[in-house]
């Protein structure tokens, strides 16, 4: 099977940085198989996962949500079997719980896969 690992949030104050880091592993698991995404839980929102950003299996193309354009950054290193999520200038809006998924489709037509535990992102005022 795919096991998906996040790592890398925190607490931080609006207009600063941080850095989410996803590893992939398992038998089943070659980066390059997959779309990768991530979404992310605010509080509060139930059952109800919204999409940030998604990046192509070689990584030529990346899509995002109108909200963290500019913003944030979707990368991978496919040799480590890493995606990364670099969000600047965040804002108590970005707080929510991350999620990793490795899917299929395009970036701009992602269909959701695997999902790892997710990673609190909590951002101050």
């Amino acid at each position: 099977q795919v096991q998906l690992v996040e790592t890398g949030g925190g607490l931080v104050q609006a207009g600063g940085s941080l850095r989410l880091s996803c590893a992939g592993s398992g038998r089943a698991f070659s980066s390059s198989s997959y779309v990768m995404a991530w979404f992310r839980q605010a509080p509060g929102k139930q059952n109800e996962r919204d999409f940030v950003a998604s990046i192509s299996r070689n990584g030529d193309s990346t899509y995002y949500t109108n909200s963290v354009k500019g913003r944030f950054t979707i990368s991978r290193d496919s040799a480590k079997n890493t995606v990364y999520l670099q969000m600047d200038s965040l804002k108590p809006e970005d707080t929510a719980v991350y999620y990793c998924n490795a899917g299929q489709g395009s970036t701009s037509y992602y269909t959701p896969g695997y999902w790892g535990q997710g990673t609190q992102v909590t951002v101050s005022s």
